[in-house]
């Protein structure tokens, strides 16, 4: 598999490819895991770790209260490297705490899941939920190295492995055609876990994501792009406690509701709408959501991305074809309901 180099502003991160047996830096002063990967730590590294509860509902401060109680139990520097291995939860928390201790120490990511390989732990978006509401405190930090283990996504069980997919998915509608012909023809080598398929999809999500960070680190334009099915799924991630969907079925949910809205506001042609639900509806992902449309769109309204007091949607005309704009509400009550 290929090695990366980004530069994402003032940061610059490197992408590689490890086995299990060389998973760590060598400098490594601090790891956070949760119970899912802690098997991972070697045994004379496990005083120098915080193993924190798995799932999005420890994704709060006290969670970044325990990481940052532990860096200063162990008397770290500025010079220290926080290494958090896990899902995209793990990566946002132990980047946004290495952001915080004493104004920014380094960090290492080694994703373990495909969400985190394939989004999440690229590009510096660090954070926790706060007051209910997801991701709404974090920073921009990226992290200086990600290292990366195809074999850890064998551990996985299969909703844990699709909720990855989702970004995959979204990637490829956003800026790589032939990775969505991809997912199209080979899904079962895919969710067959072909180590060939994995490295395929992978390095063509970290290409993606890579450029488009290079190109607009704070959001302040192309970036916003990756949000794509973000706004609804993170409402329904929101109204439903970060329970009954994942993250990648809300990113799913909300990809669709945002292909809905495309059609109803005639900007989409049929064929790729179409196209969209087929691979949507090709790796089982549910499409339909029993909730309450007046909760998810107030929801939305305390979106982080807002501006000026605006929720703007990221939407689709085409294949690679992305605009932004605002959606009446009557519009966005069809599409929920």
């Amino acid at each position: 598999m290929s090695n990366y180099e980004f530069n994402f502003g003032q940061f610059k991160t490197k992408v590689s490819f490890c086995e299990l047996d060389n998973l760590l830096p060598q400098t490594t002063s601090l790891i956070v895991a949760d119970e899912n990967t802690s098997y991972l730590i070697p045994d004379e590294m496990k005083e120098s770790s915080v193993i924190l509860p798995p799932g999005e509902i420890y994704k709060d401060w006290k969670s970044i209260e325990k990481i940052l109680t532990k860096a200063v139990e162990l008397e770290l520097g500025r010079d220290a490297n926080f290494v958090g291995i896990g899902g995209g939860v793990i990566c946002d928390m132990t980047a946004f705490a290495a952001s915080l201790f004493m104004r920014g120490c380094s960090v290492t990511l080694i994703p373990t899941t495909t969400l985190s390989m394939c989004d999440a732990a690229l590009g510096g978006k660090t954070g926790v939920d706060f007051k209910d509401y997801k991701n709404l405190v974090g920073t921009f930090y990226p992290a200086t190295e990600l290292r990366i283990c195809v074999d850890t996504l064998k551990t996985l069980e299969k909703r844990e492995f699709l909720s990855g997919i989702a970004e995959v998915i979204k990637s490829a509608m956003l800026a790589d055609n032939e990775l969505l012909t991809y997912l199209e023809n080979n899904r079962d080598n895919i969710l067959g876990l072909k180590r060939e398929s994995l490295e395929f999809i992978i390095n063509s999500c970290i290409k993606v994501k890579g450029k488009i960070v290079e190109a607009d680190l704070y959001e302040r334009s192309i970036r916003a792009h990756l949000n794509l099915g973000h706004t609804f799924g993170h409402a329904l991630e929101t109204v439903t406690g970060f329970a009954d969907f994942s993250h990648g079925e809300g990113v799913i949910w909300g990809i669709g509701r945002a292909m809905e809205t495309s059609r109803e506001l005639g900007i989409v042609n049929r064929e790729y709408y179409d196209r969209v639900f087929s691979i949507i509806n090709l790796y089982g992902y549910r499409t339909k959501a029993n909730v309450d449309a007046t909760k998810i769109i107030n929801a939305m309204k305390l979106d982080k991305k807002k501006k000026g007091g605006i929720v703007k949607f990221i939407l689709q005309t085409a294949p690679q074809e992305t605009l932004i704009r605002e959606v009446p509400e009557d519009i966005l009550y069809k599409v929920i309901n």
